[in-house]
């Protein structure tokens, strides 16, 4: 009896690191933990770092892609920036602030600040002025037809 119990435990443990080794059957959560916060994820491979033409440097990390490629989250850093958008935002965007803060003016001169420790969530339809000295944070994207991911 003992026997055939190793044996199924060898079986199972073999079966186990198998299908472990083919990573491409596994799906696990995407988490940022408390250190990711703090900026370690920004030491990730896919960290995707952008110079923009105004001097601006951006950190962008995509923690999760769906895999029908209409939702996404990750984290994202910039610096001091300002942009008009003339035309709609394109993507429905759920912003989570670590740090720093964003000053939103939407077309109609509305005017919200979001700071560290706050969200908002800005509809792919809005147009307005983003402008920032500088912040991190978590973002989650979703687009019905997978375009601006």
């Amino acid at each position: 009896m003992r026997k055939i119990v190793v044996t199924i435990m060898i079986v199972a443990l073999a079966a186990v690191v198998a299908f472990a080794a083919n990573g491409k059957d596994v799906v696990v959560p995407a988490k940022i933990s408390k250190s990711d916060m703090t900026g370690s994820i920004f030491e990730r491979e896919n960290m995707i770092r952008t110079e923009h033409e105004s001097g601006n440097v951006t950190l962008d990390v995509t923690t999760l892609l769906s895999s029908d490629k209409k939702f996404a989250s990750g984290m994202y850093k910039s610096g001091k920036s300002y942009f008009e958008a003339t035309d709609p935002y394109g993507v429905d965007e759920f912003m989570y602030f670590i740090e720093g803060s964003v000053t939103l003016t939407s077309s109609d001169g509305s005017v919200q600040t979001i700071n560290a420790g706050e969200a908002v969530t800005l509809p792919k339809e809005w147009t307005g002025i983003w402008d920032t000295d500088g912040y991190t944070k978590i973002w989650v994207i979703y687009s019905e037809d997978g375009s601006g991911l």
